[in-house]
């Protein structure tokens, strides 16, 4: 089993990693951007100082140019293509020819502009020229004689070998640059990961070498993004130790109250065995059949009281009518057989929708029916009302008795496990009132008792309610 839980720890998703790989990538988009942008600048950036060289060259040479008696004269000024020969590893052409296409001088087989250039503007064009890829730049001139004049076409190339290894070379040390500051930017994403994740280690040390007891609050400052993170492990440490500590509370209590019915139980058992007269010995087992029974009620009750512990921590609510819920719990803890007592209903026409467990609520109430069944004189009657404040909004439910009510010191103690009013009938566990009050506390509720006029305990629930 713990190779394939390492297995899949190994698969799965790791903050750390996400957070390198994305950073990471966007780092090497970034370099590989900053890459291609100084590939365009530097070749634009040498193609502009070449460019310059060209144009100056080729309207060197458009000036030198001249129509004496109908025949073109170039003086070619040598000077303008020496600037262009300052890149040695280059090759130089030049061609000027007449508006009619006739060659006057240089190479007559240059390719010609894409476009015949306009007087004053510079016309710039790439062609391949004897195998390479040459810059040309084609410029025109008119030029007047005594006599006649004509327009001249001057065309200037020059490879691109000295603009490509200056763009390569602008380029190598913008790459350098770009290497150096994506190197500088993984490394500063690293520490950021790390250090971005390290309030995530000390809090997982924390828990680590905390003692299986110990549920106290995170109380280390951690990141803001981590604030309800912590808050929400807070409350689930709190639920957990109010868990515990009602387990706790419920197992010692629940030891208690057993252990004396069982004492009593074992000690008649024992006093029948050793007796001999089968009339002692009935009264007896009489005794042991009465104990039996008072245990399986407390067992029943301690069994009610676990669950409503467990179901309330659950709080898988939703919404119920507790009109329903009333009429069902009536029907369960009314007694079919026998005498009945005299009930008398009294519910609301509006809805009386909550938003809670209907297990545990219908287990509430049965609880209360079942306390005024016990406690009420006879006649047994019992009064249930179910009702509707508006201003809340709530639902109350109330169920009266014609008992002899509650004493005023005993109004809260009542609802404590296994304390039971001094007027109270015997044979209770003294745990009903106690499950009421946590099931509607876990509901948001809250529950109140009160003597009515003429004798009598007024058990009054209050629910919040939904509307429609």
């Amino acid at each position: 089993m713990a190779e394939p839980a390492r297995a899949a720890a190994g698969r799965r998703d790791s903050i750390r990693k996400t957070l390198l790989i994305y950073l990471g990538a966007l780092s090497l988009i970034g370099a590989a951007l900053l890459f291609l942008a100084a590939r365009s600048y530097g070749r634009a950036a040498a193609d502009r100082s070449y460019d310059h060289l060209l144009i100056s060259s080729a309207l060197s040479i458009a000036d030198s140019v001249a129509l004496v008696d109908g025949q073109w004269q170039v003086d070619l000024p040598y000077a303008a293509l020496d600037l262009l020969a300052m890149a040695p590893e280059d090759r130089v052409y030049y061609r000027v020819a007449s508006r009619e296409g006739s060659t006057i001088t240089g190479y007559a087989d240059l390719p010609a502009p894409p476009s015949p250039p306009r007087d004053g503007q510079p016309r710039l064009f790439d062609a391949m020229y004897r195998g390479e890829n040459t810059r040309f730049v084609a410029v025109s001139r008119w030029v007047a004689g005594p006599a006649s004049q004509g327009q001249a076409i001057v065309q200037v190339g020059q490879t691109r070998r000295a603009r490509e290894a200056l763009a390569d070379d602008m380029v190598l040390r913008a790459l350098v640059a770009i290497v150096v500051l994506s190197l500088a930017a993984l490394a500063l994403v690293w520490i950021g990961v790390y250090r971005a994740l390290r309030p995530l280690q000390r809090l997982e040390r924390e828990l680590s070498e905390r003692d299986p007891s110990d549920l106290r609050p995170v109380a280390r400052e951690v990141p803001a993004e981590l604030d309800q993170t912590v808050e929400s492990l807070n409350r689930f440490m709190a639920r957990l130790s109010a868990s515990n500590e009602t387990l706790r509370a419920f197992m010692g209590e629940a030891a208690h109250q057993m252990r004396t019915p069982l004492a009593a139980l074992r000690a008649q058992a024992q006093l029948a065995l050793d007796e001999d007269d089968p009339a002692e010995q009935r009264r007896s087992l009489e005794t042991i059949e009465r104990n039996a029974s008072h245990m399986s009620r407390l067992l029943n009750q301690l069994l009610s009281d676990a669950s409503a512990i467990h179901r309330a921590n659950l709080q898988q609510f939703e919404t119920v009518d507790l009109a329903e819920l009333l009429h069902q719990a009536i029907f369960e803890a009314v007694p079919q057989s026998g005498p009945r007592p005299e009930l008398h209903l009294a519910a609301t026409s509006e809805a009386l929708r909550v938003r809670g467990d209907a297990l545990l609520l219908r287990e509430a109430i049965k609880n209360l029916i079942d306390n005024a069944l016990k406690h009420g004189r006879a006649p047994l009657q019992i009064a249930l009302t179910a009702s509707a404040e508006n201003v809340a909004p709530l639902a109350v439910l109330t169920i009266a008795d014609h008992g002899p009510g509650i004493a005023p010191a005993d109004a809260q103690t009542v609802f404590e496990r296994f304390a039971r009013g001094r007027d109270a009938a015997a044979g209770g566990a003294g745990l009903g009132l106690a499950i009421v009050k946590r099931i509607v506390e876990a509901h948001g509720g809250t529950i109140d008792l009160s003597n009515r006029v003429g004798g009598g305990l007024v058990v009054t629930l209050r629910l919040p309610r939904e509307l429609v």
